[in-house]
């Protein structure tokens, strides 16, 4: 998970996380043991269990991470402006020129846009550039160890377990994020089972050095999300004086020509009015934020599937719109 995934951030004082970590070193050892049971009895092998299990420890930065609390709320403006940087779209368009024929082939397999694909590749790891640093399976057992959301953490240290054991990638190469996102789509391991794909016919999925791989998964996790193949995410638009922010939130949903009539226009002055289809009015900044105003579809929660974020949907899409 990418630090732009987050609004806000409290860092607490490394002391007084790290201490607990070192004082149950012990019962990390019998937490280990116990993983390493369950891992057999579901059929993963002594081989995979000592390679992944071995020499790793409760590690003091992760719990430190897991246990920050929010110290505020990152505004639209802000959180935009860091995400829709002009890097990111320069290095998105130079993307798109080096990978074309995979883009091509991968939209063309998926049923959704390359710009999409990109735009998720940009904002989760800056094009690969930042995937994580963390040993994942020492993030995860320290989690699933350490007691917060325990049993989310366990499930997805034995998915880890999984992966590694039928080969996809090695333990040493099993890097991410300290909550466990892993390679250039920030997948968790259960989101990886359900949604990796071997886009480039090796018999692995890596995503963590495959960029055919990695594109691919993005694009079968929005394909089997719901993408509609087509249609638009969204599009900016002006609102009219007076306009009642009440009414613009996801589940509004109504004909854009209804929208239309209610006096919202759009940036380049195309017309809404001939338009059926059902769109929602969205400000990503909240009725007493910012009033920059989109008119959002069906792709948009689509988009959302990958991050439950308004921000994050709107800057994907607006990425998209820029690199190709």
């Amino acid at each position: 998970m990418s630090d732009l995934r987050r609004r806000s951030l409290f860092l607490l004082p490394a002391l007084a996380v790290a201490a607990p970590a070192r004082a149950q070193q012990g019962s990390f050892d019998s937490f280990l043991e116990g993983v390493g049971a369950e891992a057999r009895r579901n059929g993963i092998s002594a081989t995979t269990i000592q390679r992944a299990l071995s020499n790793i420890r409760p590690n003091d930065r992760v719990i430190e991470l897991d246990r920050r609390q929010p110290e505020g709320t990152m505004t639209w403006d802000t959180y935009r402006d860091r995400a829709v940087s002009q890097q990111r779209i320069d290095n998105g368009r130079r993307m798109a020129m080096d990978n074309r024929p995979l883009l091509q082939s991968l939209e063309a397999r998926y049923r959704v846009p390359a710009r999409i694909m990109l735009a998720i590749w940009g904002i989760e790891t800056s094009y690969g550039t930042n995937t994580g640093g963390f040993n994942v399976v020492e993030a995860l057992a320290t989690l699933a160890w350490e007691g917060r959301r325990a049993s989310f953490f366990r499930a997805e240290l034995m998915a880890a377990l999984r992966i590694l054991d039928a080969g996809h990638v090695a333990p040493e190469r099993m890097r991410g994020s300290w909550a466990g996102a892993m390679g250039h789509p920030q997948f968790m391991p259960t989101s990886f089972e359900r949604l990796a794909v071997d886009a480039d016919g090796d018999g692995r999925k890596d995503i963590w050095d495959s960029r055919a791989d990695a594109l691919g998964s993005i694009g079968n996790y929005l394909s089997r999300s719901g993408w509609r193949e087509g249609e638009r995410w969204g599009r900016e638009v002006l609102l009219p004086a007076g306009f009642d922010t009440s009414q613009a939130t996801r589940e509004n949903v109504r004909p854009v020509r209804d929208w239309a009539r209610a006096g919202v226009t759009t940036t380049d002055g195309s017309s809404l009015a001939g338009s059926d289809m059902p769109g929602a009015v969205m400000l990503p900044g909240g009725p007493t934020g910012s009033q920059q105003a989109f008119l959002v579809f069906h792709n948009f929660n689509v988009i959302r599937r990958y991050n439950p974020s308004n921000y994050y949907a709107t800057a994907v899409g607006l990425i998209s719109d820029r690199v190709m």
